[in-house]
């Protein structure tokens, strides 16, 4: 059977020129050249991000992007099957969210799951794929959001920050499934819906399984390999 796996990084990737995580993605292939196909939903297809995604991978991949507005793909199940790695940028991940479901990629990436094909990402591109998260960009406080499920449980990125990781503690306790808490610079691996391993790229970065236990928080510190 076909391993379904998801890599959920915390923070860090081509972007902020730090290359261990995708590295780490890149070697799960097992392929010279995998196809990667970035999806910039979140920040509304940014030239900018897109342009760094392109001089990150050329050489190390055969790099894409699918654009939803205009969407420039008539069949998105049949091109997301293509692919080895779909790698979703970081940004407003309720923008991300809201635009896939207007468009109907939920189905087309569970398939592409299901196929093999590797999902990954930071931030924004970690939290879609659980049942939920925090999204920062909404008001002056994260504000937690309805994820994809593919995975279960929640998912709060960029960890290390104070604000973010106060207003994920609350909403543990006013309800919200419990989760992992991962800082910038780690990965969280998923296979199937099973957490395989975590890895870093910074040896002080750290992750976290965290949960609402009668009222109070508590937090599990993950072993997480080094890669960087």
């Amino acid at each position: 059977m076909t391993e379904r796996q998801i890599v959920a990084m915390g923070g860090g990737g081509f972007f902020t020129d730090e290359t261990a995580l995708d590295d780490y993605v890149l070697r799960l292939t097992g392929k010279t050249l995998p196809q990667v196909c970035m999806l910039a939903t979140a920040s509304h297809d940014s030239r900018r991000f897109l342009a760094r995604f392109y001089d990150a991978f050329e050489g190390r991949a055969r790099p894409s992007h699918l654009r939803l507005f205009p969407r420039t793909v008539t069949d998105l199940g049949e091109f997301l099957l293509q692919q080895d790695v779909i790698y979703v940028g970081g940004g407003n991940a309720g923008t991300l969210l809201e635009t896939w479901r207007q468009q109907g990629l939920e189905g087309p990436l569970r398939s592409a799951w299901e196929a093999g094909v590797i999902l990954c990402g930071p931030s924004a591109g970690g939290i879609c794929w659980f049942e939920g998260g925090l999204v920062a960009s909404v008001g002056p406080k994260p504000t937690p959001l309805r994820g994809l499920g593919f995975l279960p449980g929640t998912f709060c990125p960029h960890y290390e920050e104070a604000q973010r990781r106060v207003v994920y503690h609350r909403a543990l306790i006013d309800g919200m499934p419990s989760g992992f808490g991962a800082e910038s610079g780690t990965a969280l691996h998923f296979v199937g819906s099973e957490l395989a391993g975590a890895v870093s790229s910074d040896p002080e970065a750290h992750v976290y399984r965290v949960a609402a236990v009668d009222g109070k928080i508590e937090e599990q510190a993950l072993p997480a390999r080094y890669v960087g």
